[in-house]
């Protein structure tokens, strides 16, 4: 499932393992140099390129889990 794989990235990112699905990316301390390192492990993980206004548009593990999946990106 996309969710399970987005999550894990955010936890490892983040340096977190308490996420919700519907936390929100900036509250959590999330800012621009991890947003691209979380960009880069979706390309690297999940070959799928997220832009970087879709992250701002989508700033939790369920909405851009969505987005990820709108694409047509197939599970790992």
């Amino acid at each position: 499932m996309i969710a399970d794989h987005v999550r894990a990235i955010w936890c490892r990112e983040l340096q977190r393992d308490d996420l919700s699905p519907d936390d929100d990316f900036f509250a959590l301390g999330g800012q621009s140099v991890i947003m691209a390192r979380i960009q880069g492990a979706f390309l690297d993980e999940l070959d799928v390129e997220v832009p970087i206004d879709q992250m701002f548009l989508n700033p939790t593990v369920a909405s851009i889990s969505a987005y990820i999946e709108s694409l047509g990106a197939a599970t790992p």
